[in-house]
């Protein structure tokens, strides 16, 4: 149902202090107020606390609590005199009419009333499911949905996907977003043409996750690809992909240079006497099933399937939200490989700066010139690229300074965090 409710903590009230303990008085102006506002009073209850635990029950001076019945729906509040606090509850539904400026408006006459030296205040426009994520307990973003399409729990994660006005048809995992319609080539393009491009004839590749297919679609775009194969541990993210993100993927999993596996990747790497010219990894953060994908023993294993002159190429996540991740993971690469060249770009759906990497005993990516990549574009007909390019191939290999520090420029050696914070 269309409708706003807001909630306010009002902190360090210098107003009347008569109206923090007085019920009677913060009826009288509750009221008023509504009246002022043009919303519709129906009913009301203000009770009056006693001062402490010991107090008498006649005796006041433990705060007031209040409620206005609306037709438009509801007013609520506390009074914490104790404490010079108040706290504010005011919801308007918008069935017949848009009541949000009246809602404000009495919002706005109980701030003047008690003068506040803080106001932490929120906005919920109720018909609007709204998805968050915390980056890290302070840091985080909201995408509105226009619809759940369907929330899936496997054996190993918890599935969404939902309709969204902004990116179209998106895909989150454990409450992470991880791609869409509108913006997913900014992350698949950079994960895999700077790496592909670079190498001279990459022929055999592998995907570590990327059930989505997006990673897939961009590197069966180079002609000398003669085998991928894409090992996912979650079936059920395949199946999600080839119902409802085509888009995405354009029909990737029907390729016949395509061998999908679900499986374990990390098992995979350990067994496989494969060698390949490219291994991309394309993977969740890491945390849960992928945190033992990011440990160095992973990276060995890594770099021992890869052919001579092959390329590993990751995404280390955000260094605004999460730095010590980057860097550990970076630090972690630098040990195992002679080459890790970083690369950061924005993207979109993940709310910040994002982190990959490049890793090689032999190839440097950065040695190839912003005309070499052009031609070689050209040369193997890659097409509908939509963020990369001979320039940008070299910008996102331009770190800066403290995307430098973090990464090529650092000397300590930094655990990786082992668990998600969140808010």
């Amino acid at each position: 149902m269309d409708g706003l409710h807001i909630v306010a903590n009002l902190y360090g009230c210098r107003g009347d202090a008569r109206f923090l303990t007085d019920g009677q008085a913060l009826r009288r102006f509750a009221l008023d107020s509504i009246e002022r506002s043009g919303l519709t009073t129906l009913g009301n209850l203000f009770h009056e606390f006693p001062m402490g635990p010991d107090a008498a029950v006649t005796q006041t001076g433990g705060g007031v609590t209040g409620c206005v019945v609306l037709a438009e729906s509801h007013l609520a509040m506390h009074t914490w005199p104790e404490l010079q606090s108040v706290t504010l509850d005011v919801y308007v539904c918008n069935f017949t009419q848009n009541n949000d400026a009246r809602a404000r408006g009495v919002v706005a006459d109980f701030i003047e009333l008690f003068k506040p030296d803080d106001v932490v205040r929120h906005e919920v426009e109720r018909d609007k499911q709204l998805m968050n994520e915390w980056l890290n307990p302070d840091y985080g973003f909201f995408l509105r949905s226009s619809k759940r399409i369907a929330q899936i729990k496997t054996a190993y994660q918890d599935l969404e996907i939902h309709e969204s006005p902004q990116f179209g048809k998106l895909f989150r995992l454990d409450g992470c977003f991880q791609t869409s319609e509108k913006d997913e080539f900014h992350y698949h393009e950079n994960l895999i043409h700077p790496a592909a491009m670079a190498h001279p004839s990459p022929r055999r590749a592998l995907i570590i996750g990327g059930g989505d297919g997006g990673s897939s679609e961009e590197l069966l775009k180079h002609p000398s690809i003669d085998k991928l194969t894409l090992v996912e541990l979650d079936g059920k993210v395949i199946e999600i992909a080839k119902e409802h993100f085509s888009a995405i993927h354009h029909g990737v999993f029907d390729h016949p240079k395509l061998d999908l596996v679900v499986g374990d990747g990390l098992r995979y790497l350990a067994d496989t006497r494969e060698q390949f010219d490219l291994i991309a990894l394309d993977l969740p953060d890491p945390f849960g099933p992928a945190e033992k994908l990011y440990e160095s023993a992973f990276f060995a294993d890594c770099k021992r399937a890869l052919a001579p002159g092959g390329i590993l190429t990751l995404h280390m996540g955000s260094p605004v939200a999460r730095p010590e991740r980057v860097k550990a993971i970076y630090q972690r690469l630098a040990s195992t490989f002679e080459i890790v060249k970083p690369l950061v770009m924005f993207i979109p759906l993940y709310g910040s700066l994002w982190t990959m990497a490049c890793c090689s005993d032999s190839f440097d990516p950065t040695g190839v010139a912003p005309a070499e990549i052009d031609r070689r574009i050209g040369k193997r007909n890659v097409r509908q690229l939509q963020y990369y390019n001979g320039a940008t191939h070299h910008a996102v290999f331009a770190l800066p300074n403290y995307v430098r520090d973090m990464t090529v420029g650092s000397t300590t050696v930094t655990p990786l965090p082992r668990k998600r914070s969140a808010a």
